[in-house]
């Protein structure tokens, strides 16, 4: 079994809600006037289909968090794959008493460094911010994070990667 580990970067407190993702499925997302690759966050508003993600970011206060240098490689779930949980949970999960909740499942999603599609390929899990591991499993050309289809690799950012993901990951 190949595990990828990471050191758990002490950034974690700062928290990633801050964050305002939505991810371009073309690809990674230019900086206004620089040439130059966007950070995560912004790379996920341009995108236009992670709002949900971009809110529960900013309620975990986490922008800031991913803003910052990473390298991160994030596994982005839609706007669709948050609609998919049981009715409730998104605005349960929104509420500021519920904020530590809502950490542990972003960071849940946040891997420290940058890892590509073909390197995530050839690991068995990771090792994520939150502390837990996630399951990688390759199957009829499909990456599975867990229980959730890649359905676009590889977007990369000025600090990081992303993965869109069809699913939200829950940690235990």
């Amino acid at each position: 079994m190949k595990v990828m580990t990471s050191r758990i970067p002490q950034f974690i407190g700062a928290g990633l809600v801050g964050l305002g993702l939505s991810f371009g499925l073309s690809g990674a997302a230019q900086a206004d006037h620089h040439g130059m690759k966007a950070d995560i966050v912004d790379t996920a508003v341009e995108a236009g289909q992670f709002e949900t993600l971009v809110a529960a970011v900013k309620a975990a206060n986490l922008v800031e968090t991913l803003k910052g240098e990473g390298p991160f490689t994030v596994f982005a779930p839609t706007d669709e794959a948050f609609a998919a949980l049981p009715e409730g949970t998104v605005d349960d999960l929104l509420k500021p008493e519920n904020r530590d909740t809502l950490t542990a499942v972003l960071t849940y999603h946040v891997v420290p460094g940058k890892v590509m599609a073909e390197d995530a390929m050839g690991a068995d899990s990771v090792t994520t911010v939150q502390g837990q591991d996630i399951s990688i499993t390759t199957m009829d050309g499909q990456v599975m994070v867990n229980d959730a289809t890649v359905i676009q690799p590889d977007i990369e950012a000025s600090n990081g990667v992303i993965h869109v993901i069809d699913g939200v990951l829950m940690p235990e």
